[in-house]
């Protein structure tokens, strides 16, 4: 199946393309019409199936989307947050959907992604986060630092992806 059957922005598929993508692996198929819808999914298939593009084309989906409903935002004294929140166990997890994000919204006019994680300086996490954002990408120890600080404001999160939940749980983050 093609990715513009799958009910994708134009901008979207483009950039599928762009990466050398043709058509939907069985994941994709399965998983991004549901998730556009906004239903709730637990994903789960082998590395290298395309689990990650099944959740970042509807992310970026739904960020397109809001560009055109952006009062909330516009609102002075209204608390920037992003709309999207993806958990990842480990740094290099969590640079690689960054890096997806930014190859799957090459096409999208400025998206703001930021990427949370421990190991990297907290100067550029925090200007990052005091902004309008889009998207947030973190590991759950530097999530959890910048919300006790209440740097990290979630109030506005509309799609949560928990990539890898097993192995966060199995790396004690189950609070």
């Amino acid at each position: 199946m093609s990715f513009e059957n799958l009910g994708l922005h134009e901008a979207l598929t483009r950039a599928v393309a762009d990466a050398g993508y043709d058509s939907a692996t069985d994941v994709q198929q399965r998983a991004i019409p549901p998730a556009l819808a906004g239903r709730d999914l637990m994903v789960s298939a082998s590395t290298g199936s395309g689990k990650t593009a099944s959740f970042i084309l509807p992310a970026l989906q739904r960020v397109l989307a809001a560009r055109g409903d952006n009062t909330k935002r516009r609102e002075k004294g209204v608390v920037y947050g992003p709309r999207v929140l993806v958990l990842a166990p480990t740094r290099e997890l969590a640079m690689q959907v960054a890096k997806a994000f930014s190859n799957y919204g090459r096409n999208v006019q400025g998206p703001r992604v930021a990427t949370v994680v421990g190991g990297v300086p907290y100067g550029a996490q925090l200007k990052a986060l005091r902004g309008p954002l889009d998207v947030l990408i973190a590991t759950p120890g530097r999530l959890m630092d910048h919300m006790a600080s209440g740097k990290a404001v979630l109030a506005n999160i509309e799609m949560l992806v928990l990539d890898e939940a097993d192995r966060m749980l199995d790396m004690g983050f189950i609070d």
